[in-house]
Order: C-alpha cells, then structure tokens, then sequence
C-alpha cells in the first residue's frame, strides 16, 4: 500500500462492524506501515507495523499509530455511535490483571517481563495449591495456566476452577508442551484457550486481552517446534516491545522538555520581554557543567532546574519585573523571595526532584557567602548552583533589559574573572576560561537563530 490513509479507513471500516460472535467490539488498534515509504521489502514492511501496532496498545485502546520513523504518530480512532465498549464491571477501572501458574521460574520470569512491558499486572504461582490463595486474595482476570504441574495438574485445577460460581469467570489459557496434553482435554476441561510450546509471547498477549474482553472465538494453536524455538521466540518478540517502550519514553520526554521550555519562554517574556534568555542560560550551564563535571548532568533534574531557574517570578508583581529604574529595599526583598517561592512551586513536581530543585533556590548565592536566600558560602552551596550562577550572569550582562543595555562581551568576561573567589567558585570561573570560545559561539548561535 503506498499510502497511509487507505489502511486507516480500512480500520475504520472494521469498526463499524457491529456484532462478532454476539458480542460488541469495544476497542480496535492498528498499526500501519506503507512501501516504500517505510520499507523496502516484506519483511521490513511487517516489522515496522508490528513495531505501530504495539506503540498503539501502549498508547491505549482504540489507537491508530502510524509509523514515522524516529517519531510515531498515535492517532486515536473515533468509534461508531452504535458500538460500546465491552468491560468487564469486576474490573472497573484498573488495569488488566494476570496470574501466570507454572512450575517452571524460568518461563514466569519471561512471561511477566513480557506483559508488564504493556503495564499488565502480573502475579505467579508455582503449583496449584498456590494458585488458589493468589486467587483468594486477589481475583485475576486471566489465568495462564501449564498443563503438567506437580500435585494437581493443570487440567484438574482448571476443572475445579470452572466448576466453583465464584472462579468461573476467570479466563483460562492452559499452556502444553508438544507431549504435555490435548486440545480435546482442554476443552472438556473448560479451559478458554490452548496453546502448546514454544509460542510467541506477542500471541499469547493478543489472545489474553481477547478472553478479557469477551472476545476471543477459540481455539486457539500454534504449531508444535523444538524446545530452544521459545527462547527465539521470546528474543524476538522482547526485543520489540522493548524498542516501543523506549521509543514511548523519548516521546513523553521530549514532550516534558519542550512544554517546560514554553513555559520557562513565557515566564522570560513577563520578566524582560524576551523569551531566549532560558534556552541561552540552560546551554551556558550545559557547557559548564560538562567542562566541570560531566556526571552533573546524570541527574536529568539539572536540566530542567537550568531551565526553570527563576519560576518562582510567577508570584512577583510586573511593576517590579519592568521597573526600569533602581529597586527600593522593600522591592528587592520583595523580589528575593522568587526563589523561595520557586522552590515551593516545582517541590511536588517528579521532574525536579534532586539537584533540579536546589538551582531554584540557590542560584543566587555567592561564593562569599553574600548572596541569598540562605547566605550560603563555597562547597556549601549546591555545585549545580554554582555552576548556573556564571552561566546566569553571563546572559545578563550581555543580554539588554529594560533598565540597560546589553554589555560586550569581553566587558562581561573581565567582570567574572574579577568575581573570581568573590561572587564565583574559583574552579567555575576556570571552566569558564577554558570554554570561552564555545560560550561565545553558543551566544551567537541563538542571537541569530
């Protein structure tokens, strides 16, 4: 298919249908790939669609995601008015919850790092018995259940489970090997489905989020291979779910920076009427810190504190953010207080916890202990803070404000060499020598951009 939007109105179309097997069809989610926009051949083509497909269920229900490459577009598919969502009311609102029962620790290990990839709950037990205070406990709404145990096999748990009011409702997928039981046994048994060994575990996920949606139409098999096709199988299938989950994780990441530099922006243009002083002083800070102490920048908090410096200006008043001429007393204690005030701000935020939230408050300490909020001097004061507090004057000095115009560079060079073991940590300020040129570089590079 060379194009997208056919493959899209195929699935829609799907959705109109309303009835399978008696039941609704609650969700639909699609991947898509096309040739040769997005592969060259077959198999690249299938998995690329594969790879939408489960960024789609990841996403959640009713997803259509269309692969871009670095970038997946998720798209959400608009139901039809006359169909509704089969749920299950034991279940509400949370998450789908399994029990995986097998003796074997190895397959239990494979399986759960398998669906806890796509957030299923998982819980194991290693026999039957087991089994029975796991359900006792917390009812599941799938049980994946291995036919040969020892004690009570898998087929006699299943039929005690199918026979008691309370356990019926569970869906059961019992699991064979190519000798370990029958279709026909499964069946007599009650099991929902069976699926005999090695299998893919994309498959078995597929079939026990139909068995709880109601919809799966049985039965369900896959063809009998050595034992060492498993592991093969596993590989493949982590392999891609992994590769969406990391694909997933940069998309919201990139999506927490790009909103928190929008606001950092915002904030700028209430302050000194420009919105690049965040991005300049974040990248003077980044260039610091790599210059100092490369590991600064592990703590993914340290970007955003670069970024969020002066967040607590939110709560001051414009007349003294624009006042043009020199500050009262009362204002500029006034307006000390933003870091205070920021720190109060981020402190329930996820993303600044750590050294994040000790830039808010303490970028305006000096080295020799004059600055505020907390008068902090040398190593007490935060390494992060002492690294942005070159990096902020910096842009100050060489950025215009309402009450002055931006100063040389090489005017604002010879003030924080002489700041030097005053307002700046001496081994800062080396960085600073040593980087100047890249500095400087950085400074042109966004003045033009």
């Amino acid at each position: 298919m060379g194009h997208t939007a056919p493959a899209r109105r195929q699935v829609e179309q799907r959705q109109a249908v309303p009835r399978r097997r008696g039941h609704r069809l609650p969700t639909a989610s699609a991947g898509i790939a096309s040739v040769p926009e997005h592969a060259r051949d077959p198999i690249e083509l299938q998995r690329k669609a594969d790879i939408a497909l489960y960024a789609a269920k990841l996403s959640g229900k009713n997803r259509v995601q269309i692969y871009t490459g670095d970038r997946e577009e998720t798209r959400p598919v608009h139901p039809t008015p006359h169909l509704r969502s089969v749920s299950n009311s034991k279940r509400g609102e949370r998450g789908l919850r399994l029990l995986v029962v097998d003796d074997d620790p190895a397959l239990r290990i494979l399986l759960r790092t398998t669906f806890e990839v796509v957030d299923i709950e998982v819980e194991e037990a290693d026999s039957a018995e087991f089994a029975r205070e796991r359900i006792r406990a917390r009812m599941p709404d799938v049980l994946v259940l291995d036919v040969s145990m020892p004690g009570t096999d898998g087929l006699t748990f299943c039929r005690q489970l199918k026979a008691d009011p309370a356990t019926r409702h569970i869906g059961v997928v019992l699991l064979t090997g190519s000798e370990g039981g029958t279709e026909t046994a499964a069946q007599r048994c009650g099991a929902d489905a069976f699926l005999r060994k090695p299998f893919s575990p994309l498959e078995l996920l597929n079939l026990v989020e139909r068995i709880a949606g109601g919809l799966y139409e049985g039965p369900f098999r896959s063809a009998a291979g050595p034992p060492e096709e498993q592991l093969i199988l596993y590989a493949q299938d982590l392999r891609r779910l992994l590769e969406v989950e990391r694909g997933q994780r940069a998309i919201i990441q990139r999506a927490y920076r790009e909103t928190v530099t929008a606001l950092a922006g915002a904030l700028e243009t209430k302050d000194i009427g420009t919105g690049a002083h965040s991005q300049r002083v974040q990248r003077y800070a980044m260039e610091l810190a790599t210059g100092l102490d490369p590991d600064l920048l592990e703590d993914e908090s340290v970007e955003y504190g670069f970024l969020l410096h002066d967040i607590g200006k939110i709560g001051i008043p414009d007349n003294i953010l624009q006042k043009r001429g020199e500050l009262s007393p009362s204002e500029r204690r006034l307006l000390q207080t933003h870091t205070i005030l920021g720190q109060q701000l981020l402190s329930g935020v996820a993303l600044l916890q750590g050294q994040g939230l000790e830039i808010v408050r303490h970028h305006h300490e000096r080295w020799d202990g004059g600055g505020y909020p907390d008068g902090l001097a040398e190593t007490d004061i935060p390494l992060p803070a002492r690294v942005f507090a070159v990096a902020d004057a910096l842009d100050a000095m060489t950025s215009d404000r309402p009450y002055r115009d931006a100063r040389s560079w090489e005017e604002a060079e010879a003030e924080i060499l002489r700041e030097r073991g005053h307002q700046f940590d001496p081994r800062v300020v080396e960085v600073f020598q040593a980087r100047s040129r890249r500095l400087r570089r950085i400074h042109y590079e966004l003045a033009t951009a």
